[in-house]
């Protein structure tokens, strides 16, 4: 196991992430920000807070479950666990910065893609991630990256949280087998 962030390089990267956001969007009317269950949620939300400190505006912030837009469905069981998904918002004009905590497949950002659809047509989708690690199947990039992490197929990348976890870290472990 090798830890790769801890809770201040988690808080500074989110910062830093935040601001290239600002940066490119200048028009923060404009933006919502939508976190993907599970870490994703809890990372947007600390965005949509620190576009709140910096720059006094609440922007909405939604929640979204794709697994039922997975490609896998059959795959995880007969009866996979949904969570809430929850956009009390229009999406037309809107810049929709779109946030999950690790990248790699690409597919988790693909059904969002189809799901986000599902609610309207957004001026644009930006994607906004803490860890990209590689080993795409899929032409996703994310617009704005935490960390570039090089892995291989035989580790994992787990992402704690202290909404979920009690601590904010990074780390990479083998996979058990």
């Amino acid at each position: 196991m090798k830890k790769i962030l801890g809770n201040e390089d988690i808080r500074r990267t989110l910062y830093r992430l935040t601001h290239q956001v600002l940066e490119k969007n200048p028009n923060i009317k404009e933006l919502v920000v939508i976190g993907i269950q599970t870490r994703g949620v809890h990372l947007a939300k600390r965005v949509q807070s620190l576009i709140k400190d910096l720059e006094g505006i609440d922007v909405p912030l939604g929640v979204l479950d794709i697994t039922l837009y997975r490609d896998d469905l059959t795959a995880i069981g007969p009866k996979p666990l949904v969570k809430e998904t929850r956009i009390g918002f229009d999406l037309s004009d809107k810049t929709v910065i779109l946030i999950d905590d690790v990248l790699f497949t690409g597919r988790t950002a693909r059904a969002a893609l189809d799901e986000i659809m599902d609610f309207g047509r957004p001026k644009s989708i930006q994607f906004l991630v803490l860890i990209d690690r590689g080993y795409r199947e899929l032409p996703i990039r994310a617009d704005f990256v935490g960390k570039n992490i090089p892995t291989s197929r035989e580790e994992l990348v787990e992402v704690k949280l202290k909404e979920i976890d009690g601590n904010d870290e990074v780390i990479v472990m083998e996979k058990k087998i």
